[in-house]
């Protein structure tokens, strides 16, 4: 705990000296993909103190192969800003699934430091690849996000934590350096909570009277120096959380050591990305004997899409066809006395149009082939629409 909270002191230190140099704006500025909480703290920039609103939603339908097909209002969500005076700013998501289900996205205070400089603390995103950050449905191909991102990442993946976010237009970096709450691996009143085939999703703790033993550690570098490419590299490590047990019990705790590499790049009508991510966990073996889990010490896998607008390059609308490959495995190493299980190891191909009908606006139609190492696989049939503002 003690070498954490001490390299984000000195990452504070460092960004407050560079923050004193004169810097030149980057060129590359307008051609940044913002998200949502980004786009509400630089409509706050623009007012002296107040209230800014802004939001997204997706309808969906999914229709596998000789199975029944389902529609759905997947989520409306609100963003709230509000400006207390020209340093202090609070940042709210509130999302809606599936029209009956209510959860807090993200909720922070943002303090500018210096003009480089912000420190966050509340609920927030872990900056971790592409999608867990850049969700909004008008800024991914795709009527559903890639299904890597579902389970090794694990999108939407927010905790409760503390840290420094900025950037550096000198050297053309975007950082962020927090601390936050881990995974939750154990309860008492329902024993381990992971599972070989989402990994270490379910132990998101979303900020849900979250348990905490000690903070994790989250890093992230976002470079941008490049006309129309953006590159990324994050780090996470740390410890699973225990609930309901003074002493952490044997077999209960996982250490957890994720890395993360993403690139998107455009250049005219042509777009790509790709993704790559891979999980080390310690202390499984006894975590499956004690829990009676197949869950599997290292996950990896990686994406790579690429995206070309057919229509005039002079016209307002774009229409983006796509062709994205998946490939990821949530049991790519085992621990002694565990079989790995072949359906854990999943390859998709995705074939869609994205119609971008105006700022702010898309309809999206796919075709999504899902395998695993097992013979049997299936196709399903998407479409959907996505709005944001």
């Amino acid at each position: 705990m003690n070498k954490k909270i001490s390299l984000l002191l000195t990452f504070l230190l460092l960004l407050f000296l560079q923050s004193t140099i004169a810097q030149t704006p980057n060129p590359n500025d307008s051609l940044l993909v913002i998200n949502g909480y980004q786009q509400i703290l630089k409509n706050l920039e623009a007012v002296p103190s107040g209230i800014t609103l802004g939001g997204y939603g997706e309808i969906t339908y999914n229709q596998p192969e000789e199975k029944a097909g389902e529609m759905d209002v997947q989520r409306l969500i609100l963003l709230v800003g509000m400006k207390f005076d020209e340093r202090t700013q609070f940042v709210t998501e509130i999302e809606w699934e599936h029209v009956s289900q209510v959860f807090i996205e993200q909720a922070f205070l943002n303090y500018n430091l210096t003009d480089n400089i912000n420190l966050r603390a509340g609920l927030m995103l872990v900056p971790m690849g592409i999608i867990n950050e850049f969700h909004e449905p008008t800024t991914f191909n795709g009527v559903e996000r890639p299904g890597l991102d579902g389970v090794l990442v694990p999108s939407t993946w927010r905790e409760i934590g503390i840290g420094l976010s900025g950037r550096w237009d000198a050297i053309a970096l975007r950082y962020q350096a927090y601390l936050f709450n881990g995974f939750l691996s154990y309860d008492e009143s329902r024993g381990g909570i992971l599972k070989g085939a989402s990994g270490l999703r379910s132990g998101r703790q979303k900020g849900i009277q979250s348990s905490f033993q000690q903070p994790n550690l989250s890093l992230k570098a976002d470079y941008y120096g490049i006309l129309g490419l953006r590159v990324g590299l994050a780090y996470y490590t740390g410890k699973t959380q225990v609930a309901g047990e003074d002493i952490q019990p044997e077999g209960a705790v996982l250490g957890i050591n994720m890395i993360g590499f993403d690139f998107r790049y455009r250049y005219q009508r042509w777009s790509m990305r790709g993704q790559y991510s891979t999980t080390y966990l310690s202390d499984v073996e006894a975590y499956n004997q004690k829990n009676n889990k197949d869950l599997g010490d290292q996950l990896l896998g990686y994406y790579l899409e690429a995206a070309v607008n057919v229509l005039p390059l002079q016209n307002k609308q774009r229409l983006d066809a796509f062709v994205r490959y998946e490939n990821f495995n949530t049991h790519f190493s085992v621990p002694n006395g565990l079989q790995e299980q072949p359906q854990f190891h999943r390859k998709e191909w995705t074939f869609g149009l994205s119609y971008h009908l105006s700022r702010g606006t898309v309809a999206k139609m796919d075709y999504q082939q899902k395998n695993t190492d097992l013979p049997t696989g299936y196709g399903q049939f998407n479409m959907g629409i996505g709005v944001w503002f």
